[in-house]
């Protein structure tokens, strides 16, 4: 079966979005269901990985929720565009790191469009632009089905990292295309999810 492509206008809760993720994986594993890439905003969160420590969190103010994702703490917030996927392996190449490479290459594919040099690091996931981070990944298997996904940093305001220590990276900053370009794409969801299809294709 093909991928289902869902595109959402409205922000989704984190909590919503992962009552819908969950429920969509085990419908994939048991056949009940297809492959899905789903792109969104999510309201202002800051969520914390299977490997997140207390040490992170800069401001004891705000609210963490928990996620079985892989990786640490990170923010979702207005203006970053989070692409979540629920892919089955069983039915492709069961190689995690491929897929892995199939998202960061997928990010540095659109990057390019506004004409932002983007690029891997091997000691740090994710996406890079001169050393300050653009693009986030964390991804779960279970059963050979992979999910949860990306987030890439549009037009959201940076200063909301600075009461975590982003993925647990106190030396590193982060970045966004209107930080880079001055502009703030609009209307780009279509060819976002058309580089991704193409690459997960591929796996």
């Amino acid at each position: 079966m093909s991928i289902e492509i869902k595109i959402s206008k409205k922000r989704i809760s984190y909590k919503m979005a992962m009552l819908y993720l969950n429920k969509r994986v085990e419908e994939v594993k048991i056949g009940k269901n297809r492959d899905l890439l789903w792109i969104l905003e999510h309201p202002t969160t800051y969520t914390a990985g299977v490997s997140f420590s207390q040490k992170e969190i800069i401001d004891k103010k705000i609210k963490v929720i928990k996620s079985n994702r892989g990786g640490k703490i990170t923010l979702h917030n207005p203006g970053q565009k989070i692409i979540y996927f629920v892919i089955d392996l069983n039915k492709k190449k069961k190689d995690i790191r491929k897929l892995i490479n199939i998202l960061e290459k997928s990010v540095i594919e659109f990057l390019k469009i506004y004409k932002i040099l983007a690029k891997t690091d091997k000691k740090n996931i994710g996406i890079w632009v001169n050393d300050k981070k653009i693009a986030a990944i964390g991804i779960r298997v279970s059963r050979w089905v992979a999910f949860h996904g990306c987030s890439i940093n549009i037009s959201n305001n940076l200063n909301q990292y600075l009461k975590i220590i982003p993925c647990g990276l106190s030396n590193k900053k982060v970045t966004s295309i209107f930080q880079e370009k001055g502009v703030k794409p609009k209307d780009f969801e279509k060819k976002l999810s058309d580089i991704f299809i193409k690459n997960i294709n591929n796996i």
